[in-house]
């Protein structure tokens, strides 16, 4: 190895290296707040001075803040169920079934997904609220599924249409129903493209605010992100920021050990419907 080649190999590694430092600093910085309280909020040192645990306490005695989690558990889990089960059957149809315009609709779900949330709200809240599920977590379910949903069709039909087309002729010539053939057939090989999408999909519903901050009003009802949102009500130098940030940090953790959990799913994942083979 001559040494260009190490030279080269050396400073991709640097260019890596301030990648991730680059993108991993801000949540380094709120887990160093999250320690801090009072002057030492404004502290410029890199790390923490002392391991002061009293804004995780106070986030979960004075703000009911499990009582959120639990919503955006609940909220999230429905969304991604309900958004694999439409998606697996609607991929079905789109991927295997042929009938005029189905180009025309798979380029109109790909579409929805452009859309701004703000250009949707008036309607979605408008929608909620004839249904009476304003201020409750069915709302809150209906309005994610806007968002998890054209992905989660796009991606599974992208898969469905790569599988052999023997296995459904053998199915359908032992007398197996459609239903039949999607979930003894298709939903088994489907999981590689399931699991990192409802990974997906759970980030996102996770994440929502728009919806659940214009959906929501009372604090049974509110969601993890519109509850760290509330806490930062005031001018800037009376932000409770150790609050925020220990809030921060504990919604932000399970997801990021999830995605390191899963990261070699999602990739495999999201890119075996792309390659025949």
């Amino acid at each position: 190895m001559n040494a260009r080649t190490l030279l080269a190999r050396a400073g991709f590694a640097l260019l890596l290296l301030a990648i991730g430092a680059f993108a991993l600093f801000p949540f380094y910085h709120a887990l160093v707040t999250s320690f801090r309280s009072g002057t030492a909020l404004f502290s410029p040192s890199l790390w923490p001075e002392t391991l002061d645990l009293s804004n995780y306490a106070q986030v979960f005695t004075q703000l009911d803040f499990g009582r959120t989690i639990l919503n955006s558990v609940l909220v999230a889990a429905v969304v991604v169920a309900l958004s694999l089960l439409l998606a697996v059957t609607a991929a079905y149809a789109l991927g295997r079934v042929r009938f005029r315009g189905r180009g025309a609709l798979m380029l109109a779900i790909l579409g929805v997904s452009m859309f701004p949330q703000v250009a949707v709200l008036s309607g979605m809240f408008e929608l909620i609220r004839a249904l009476g599920l304003y201020d409750t977590l069915p709302g809150l379910v209906l309005a994610n599924l806007v968002l998890t949903l054209p992905f989660t069709v796009w991606v599974l039909t992208t898969f469905m249409r790569e599988l052999p087309k023997e296995l459904e002729e053998a199915a359908y010539a032992d007398g197996a129903s459609p239903l039949t053939v999607i979930r003894r057939v298709f939903l088994p090989l489907l999981w590689p493209a399931m699991a990192p999408t409802a990974l997906l999909a759970f980030i996102v519903s996770w994440n929502e605010f728009l919806f659940a901050f214009t959906f929501t009003l009372s604090a049974e009802t509110r969601t993890v992100p519109v509850a760290i949102a509330l806490l930062s009500g005031g001018s800037r130098q009376e932000l409770p920021w150790g609050l925020v940030m220990a809030a921060s940090v504990i919604v932000t953790i399970p997801i990021v050990l999830l995605v390191l959990a899963f990261q070699r799913k999602i990739v495999s994942g999201l890119t075996a419907g792309a390659v025949k083979g």
